[in-house]
């Protein structure tokens, strides 16, 4: 299944929306509404083998918490997105077997072309 997460109040989130022209066979989760479940999380495990990979290192309940990103391992990686929204890298879209995660515009750019050639 082709899935789209993001966060609804991002305004990066919003652009990336827009930029990319996602199609209606994309299933689009707004993740404070449906926070992301121990399954789906799996599966984004399974496509990047690293919880590290999908941890958004400047979410502010981060630095709030006094918590450095290079310092939680896999596991607390794991845990940190399954208690708050705000802990998954944002966007992350799964398409056609393969993951584009965050906002970086080289990860736009690919996520672009496999979308629309």
């Amino acid at each position: 299944m082709d899935i789209f997460y993001y966060l609804k109040t991002c305004d990066t989130c919003k652009r990336i929306i827009k930029t990319l022209k996602l199609p209606d066979s994309i299933k689009q989760i707004n993740i404070k509404e449906n926070p992301i479940t121990p399954e789906q999380l799996d599966v984004l495990f399974s496509k990047t083998k690293s919880y590290s990979a999908l941890l958004n290192s400047h979410a502010q309940l981060l630095k709030k918490r006094g918590i450095k990103a290079a310092e939680v391992s896999e596991r607390k990686s794991k845990a940190l997105i399954l208690e708050h929204y705000s802990f998954l890298k944002r966007p992350v879209l799964i398409y056609q077997d393969e993951i584009f995660i965050g906002n970086a515009a080289v990860t736009i750019e690919a996520a672009q072309k496999a979308l629309h050639g």
